[in-house]
This record gives C-alpha cells, sequence and structure tokens, in this order.
C-alpha cells in the first residue's frame, strides 16, 4: 500500500501538470465562505470558493455534493476541499443548493446550472479559462452533473440570474452517482410539485440522454456500494459503449459508496489532465 506521503506527492505531481509546473502555497490562496453564485426569490444561493494567485487563467472545477438530494452541504465529505485544489492550480468552488424538503426537484438541477454560468458571467473577473471548466458531483451531486453531460438545460427554465451567460463546461467527473431513477430504491425522492413523477424521473436519468456528442464523462464506482448498487452504473457504462460516447470507469471491488478520496482525487487530476490536452508525465 502506498504511504500517505507517496499519495500526497503524487496527486501534486498530477496537479503540477496542470496548473503549469508550480504548486501554491496557503499564503498565495484567497479562501472565500458563502459567495453568492445566484438569488432565487430573494433567497441566496452560496458556495465556497477558493483560488490561487496567478498571472495565467485558471481552469475551475465546481463541485456538488451528494445527499440523495435532501441533504449534505458544501463541506462534507462528498465535495472537494476548495482550499487543496486552489493549490493545485484551480478556481476552485463548491456549492449548496435547494434540498427537495425547500424546493422540490428539479429546483436542486437549475441550482447547479446556475452555478455554471454564474463562473461565465464573471470569469474575466475570477480569472478562469472558460474552456476548462469542470463538474464533480458525488452520488446525489454526481447524478445532477451526469444529468448536465447528456442533458444540459433540457426543458428547465433557467433560474437564479446569469439567464444569458452560457452554461458550458469541459468534462464531468461522477463519483459513486445514480444514473437511472425509477430503478434506484430512493428514485422516489425526485419528485416535482406537480406532472407525472415517473415521466420526470426518466427525463432526470442521464442513462436517457447518452449521445456520443455528449460531454466526457469520468465514472467511478464500487462493487460494494449499498447507497447506488453497481448495477445503475454498468447500465450507464453499457449506454456509454453503444453511443460511442467519451467516457472513462474506473471500477472498484470495496471502496463503498465512495466520497472525495485520495484515489478519487488521483483519478479526476488524470482525466482532468487528459481532458485539457497535457501530456502524460509519468
Amino acid at each position: 500500500m502506498k504511504s500517505l506521503q507517496t499519495t500526497s506527492l503524487c496527486l501534486l505531481t498530477l496537479a503540477a501538470s496542470i496548473s503549469g509546473g508550480s504548486l501554491r502555497a496557503a499564503d498565495e490562496i484567497t479562501y472565500q465562505e458563502d459567495v453568492v453564485y445566484g438569488r432565487v426569490h430573494g433567497a441566496a444561493l452560496v458556495a465556497d470558493v477558493a483560488f490561487p494567485k496567478s498571472d495565467k487563467k485558471l481552469p475551475a472545477i465546481i463541485s456538488v455534493h451528494g445527499g440523495r438530494w435532501r441533504g449534505g452541504h458544501k463541506k462534507d465529505g462528498s465535495t472537494i476541499k476548495v482550499q487543496q485544489w486552489a493549490g493545485f492550480g484551480f478556481y476552485s468552488m463548491s456549492i449548496d443548493y435547494r434540498l427537495v424538503g425547500c424546493s422540490p426537484a428539479p429546483a436542486c438541477y437549475q441550482d447547479m446550472q446556475c452555478a455554471i454560468r454564474y463562473v461565465h458571467a464573471h470569469a474575466d473577473e475570477l480569472n478562469v479559462d472558460t474552456e476548462r471548466i469542470f463538474l464533480m458531483g458525488q452520488s446525489a451531486g454526481g447524478h445532477m452533473v451526469s444529468l448536465a453531460a447528456t442533458l444540459g438545460d433540457g426543458p428547465f427554465r433557467r433560474t437564479g440570474g446569469w439567464e444569458k451567460a452560457s452554461n458550458d463546461f469541459r468534462a464531468v467527473i461522477s463519483v459513486a452517482a445514480n444514473y437511472e431513477l425509477t430503478t434506484l430504491s430512493w428514485g422516489n425522492i425526485w419528485t416535482p410539485a406537480s406532472g407525472d413523477a415517473i415521466a420526470a424521473r426518466k427525463l432526470a436519468s442521464p442513462v436517457n440522454h447518452v449521445k456520443k456528442e455528449m460531454k466526457p464523462i469520468l465514472i467511478l464506482h464500487s462493487d460494494n456500494d449499498r447507497s447506488v448498487p453497481i448495477d445503475n452504473a454498468l447500465m450507464m457504462i453499457d449506454a456509454l459503449k453503444k453511443a460511442d460516447a467519451a467516457h472513462v470507469f474506473h471500477r472498484y471491488e470495496k471502496m463503498g459508496h465512495m466520497g472525495i478520496n485520495d484515489e478519487v482525487i488521483k483519478r479526476s487530476l488524470e482525466f482532468i489532465r487528459e481532458q485539457s490536452g497535457e501530456p502524460d508525465k509519468d
């Protein structure tokens, strides 16, 4: 087993290849809590952000927490540590979104889309390279970023602000996510305020919108995930293969319902480097 020191060095090496060869010291990183990225009916949508001082445009990562759309938050184990990713050379953003106990689906998805538009609308002041915006989500967050990769706006109205801004991004990282809501034990939590709930879940299932032209996606899933069975992920992989869609799949035996651990970070940095056109330096 690799030591913690060896693992950390590997992560830093990967990050350095993305960020131009230099890592940022803590005193070069700006950290901000509860940044308002949108407003819905006067209520603020907030995120924690961190970014390094840089004379070059930064890649951005937007992290979306899990919690079955009804729990979780921007600082828990299902999301990135924004200061760590700023040290890797990213404008890093971990968002909160409206939970279903407050606003029924698809409000959470609309909020995530708002966060992407926020980064585009403020790219100059944030010093972000809009050609290198990446989305990462775990569990319910992985579902939403995967839906962004396959469906985009879909029929959902833009809310929260920045309605005319782009919601484009480079690629998606999906960790322990659900891809077909009607076959999942907790898929019925995705219930809109009105209309046919089953039809709404089918619409919100990323597997139903897979196509060759979709955004590239990295999928990480474990055989012993008791929250989202591996068959749910394998259904998505089969659809990706049939569509010849760009994807990478890492399957594990005993990682459970994994959060953003060192293995996830390592594979994510590899994927981002590949999607950014960076040469392999290993």
